[in-house]
């Protein structure tokens, strides 16, 4: 197979890399650019010149990816020593093999690679070959997947002294050596599609009897206009349609089946494939161009790796779930069938159509993350000893009030948007606030064509309305999903939060309420829970914060237990940034002021901490996880919470707590959106006293730029006497 012209730069620029100083180098290729051509035949060159070398070429776990790069090393590289976990366990390494490896084989619980057996095992093959004088070079593919402690700690096991890792989107590393793809050079070369296309002549507002009929009957009117033109260009390219499923969504398979069955497609007469890891039908030669099935339904599993040039449209469906779109997934249907553009835009386009409008902010995610680096810090040994008491919450008031939660609620709409029992104006009141009632859900989703993935954001596209008629059947497991989201922000069961929406809104015998606020039929009740259910969520975390709970709060009913600093952190960072000092009063090695995520204030409180004489040493908590140093405190449910404090230091020998909240801003309005932060300060404040430790909140004021601290009751009146200079109190 010959190479294009920037898979031959790339495999020499890797060429050139390996024979320099530096141990990581970073290979960043587009989904649909050949990286595993590029490899395997690099890796194939690079063994010619360099006896005594094994390549371990590791994949994450999904869509068993290490055999199917082994099966194209084995079709593009003749004769080469190719070897997969099995091979190994059984015959060890030897010069020249390069070795398929599934990651998670090696770092997931209840796996046996690595554990003693009769066999010998895989440390001991590793050992073997380091004393047979062999040299092991790491290959990381999909890295962005694949960077935690356990990881790493494989990758150390080989003693390489080259690590390539190679993704589409990867993590950035200023020390490594990047070797780029972009997305302009594969175009060019027509390996992939010039175009994304998005939702195709939508019109403004889509008004449907059902959503996913809809789409999926746009996107076969698409795959036949392909075909048509195809046929015009004699070639036999089938196109082939995904219909991308949530995790967790058997009925909607039900009904998609149903759908294509309906238009002549199924899986009897072998035109419908099904790709679930519970369910594979007719995926015997998908990949083939001349494949018979027209579409295919897989999940999120199949997003990784897999290889079908002719698939050229996506249909990404929801059932009211909030899974995160995955960039790689459109991946899928970039690549050219026969790896040349036709110069007609139809053909050398691909195409998505879905109403979730979460593809953009997959796509910022993806662009935002590759700023991002990672690597494992370890305690120094001064700190080991240092200990706090931690509160944990107790198995037995581990649960909520209904009978407050639904009182605390009541009283929020109230309150909040001047509400009264069964009044007439309630909707009139709920509606100017933003609620949306209607007899038809409501979804917003875009369309628009973007070239690259970058340009695939909100204001490069069209803003489309999709009306589609309520349907208690159809819609009743969006309309569970979402009172069951509902229910989880405050830590209700289906159960209560279900009574307790019904009983405010629903003209419902079973929901009888003296103080309920709508009186809505059935229909309009699920319309309203699903078009509204942002507003929901908040409206429930909200009510949860007001008032004084925290006196309520018996020391019988709380947990406790020595707390010590972790030994080591997965510490993320930004290896973009022009500034990546060492914080040496850090409890970490190797802690730099690049550390993200922070907030604003974190990042100020952290420099502070580092240049004041006043403290001695630091330590960034974590925000969950019983690793970390936690305070209990309840809310208007009397449910148990945990409160994990930013920051434990030392000022002058003593311990300190702090937490950072969002600033003031310049005209001294409040930018924390914490709703629970009084609750917070209150409970932090009798932990402090009860142990006689200081601490307390700390903010910023953007009109001085200086940070402030609390030292009373917490208020966001920046005013007050409660605030002051933190230079002053430390």
């Amino acid at each position: 197979m010959n190479l294009m012209k920037f898979q031959l730069n790339a495999m020499r620029e890797l060429l050139i890399a390996m024979e320099e100083s530096g141990r990581d180098i970073i290979l960043k290729s587009p989904t649909g650019s050949g990286k595993t051509i590029t490899l395997t035949h690099f890796m194939s060159e690079y063994i010619k010149g360099h006896a005594r070398t094994v390549f371990i070429w590791l994949t994450p776990g999904k869509g068993n990816l290490e055999e199917q790069s082994k099966r194209k090393m084995d079709l593009y590289i003749h004769n080469a020593a190719t070897k997969l976990l099995s091979d190994v366990m059984t015959a060890g390494f030897c010069q020249n093999d390069c070795c398929f490896i599934n990651w998670e084989k090696l770092t997931k619980k209840g796996n046996n690679a690595l554990k003693d057996s009769e066999r010998v095992n895989f440390l001991e093959w590793i050992e073997k070959a380091h004393n047979a004088g062999l040299n092991f070079k790491v290959i990381i593919d999909e890295s962005h997947q694949n960077f935690t402690e356990k990881s790493d700690a494989i990758v150390q096991l080989f003693k390489t002294d080259k690590i390539i890792r190679c993704s589409a989107t990867p993590l950035a590393d200023k020390s490594a050596k990047l070797i780029e793809v972009t997305e302009a050079d594969v175009i060019a070369e027509g390996l992939i599609k010039k175009l994304l296309v998005i939702n195709q002549d939508f019109p403004s507002v889509v008004e449907s009897e059902n959503s996913t009929g809809y789409i999926l009957e746009k996107a076969l009117k698409k795959r036949a206009e392909l075909e048509e033109g195809f046929y015009a260009q004699g070639s036999n390219v089938n196109p082939l349609i995904i219909v991308q499923l949530p995790n967790s969504s058997d009925a909607l398979l039900d009904s998609v089946i149903e759908w294509f069955e309906k238009n002549g497609i199924s899986v009897e007469n072998g035109t419908l494939a099904v790709w679930l890891s519970a369910r594979h039908d007719n995926l015997d030669g998908i990949e083939n161009n001349d494949g018979k099935q027209i579409a295919v339904i897989i999940k999120q599993a199949v997003a990784t790796g897999w290889d079908c040039p002719r698939a050229h449209i996506l249909v990404k469906l929801r059932e009211g779930m909030d899974e995160t779109f995955e960039i790689q997934t459109i991946g899928r249907i970039r690549r050219m069938p026969e790896a040349r553009h036709y110069g007609n835009d139809l053909l050398d386009s691909c195409y998505l159509y879905t109403f979730d409008s979460k593809f953009t902010q997959g796509a910022q995610a993806a662009l935002g993350k590759s700023a991002l680096q990672a690597k494992t810090i370890f305690l120094k040994n001064e700190y080991k000893k240092f200990s706090l008491i931690k509160e944990q919450r107790t198995q037995i008031s581990d649960t909520q009030d209904d009978a407050m939660a639904l009182k605390a609620i009541t009283e929020y709409f109230k309150s909040k948007y001047g509400l009264d029992k069964k009044s007439k104006e309630n909707k009139t009141r709920l509606e100017t606030a933003g609620y949306v009632f209607h007899e038809k859900i409501e979804r917003t989703t875009y369309s628009g064509q973007a070239s690259t993935i970058a340009d695939a954001t909100p204001e490069n596209l069209n803003a489309i309305k999709f009306r589609e008629t309520m349907n208690t059947h159809t819609h009743g497991r969006e309309f569970h999903n979402r009172v069951g989201r509902i229910g989880l922000e405050i830590g209700l069961e289906y159960a209560s939060a279900v009574t307790i929406l019904g009983k405010l809104f629903a003209n419902e015998g079973k929901f009888l309420y003296k103080e309920k606020l709508l009186e809505l039929s059935i229909k309009e009740w699920y319309a309203f829970v699903i078009n509204n259910f942002d507003e929901l969520r908040h409206a429930f975390r909200f009510a949860m914060a007001g008032g004084e709970q925290q006196n309520a709060l018996g020391l019988e009913n709380i947990s406790e237990k020595e707390f010590f600093i972790p030994q080591s952190a997965l510490f993320t960072f930004d290896a973009t940034s022009k500034v990546q000092t060492e914080f040496k009063k850090n409890v970490y090695q190797g802690y730099l002021s690049s550390a993200e995520f922070r907030s604003a204030p974190e990042k100020l409180f952290e420099k502070f901490c580092e240049n004041s004489k006043a403290v001695d040493w630091w330590y960034k908590n974590g925000d969950k996880g019983d690793e970390y140093f936690s305070i209990v405190y309840v809310d208007n449910s009397n449910r148990q919470k945990l409160f994990y404090p930013d920051y434990i230091l030392s000022v002058r020998g003593q311990p300190w707590i702090v937490e950072t909240k969002g600033g003031f801003d310049r005209s001294g309005a409040s930018e924390d959106i914490d709703i629970f932060s009084a609750q917070k300060c209150a409970v932090l404040q009798k932990y402090l006293t009860k142990h006689k430790l200081q601490g307390g909140f700390v903010r910023q004021d953007k009109a001085s730029m200086e940070l402030l601290f609390c030292v009373d009751k917490y208020t966001d009146d920046l005013h007050s006497d409660a605030w002051k200079l933190l230079s002053e109190v430390l």
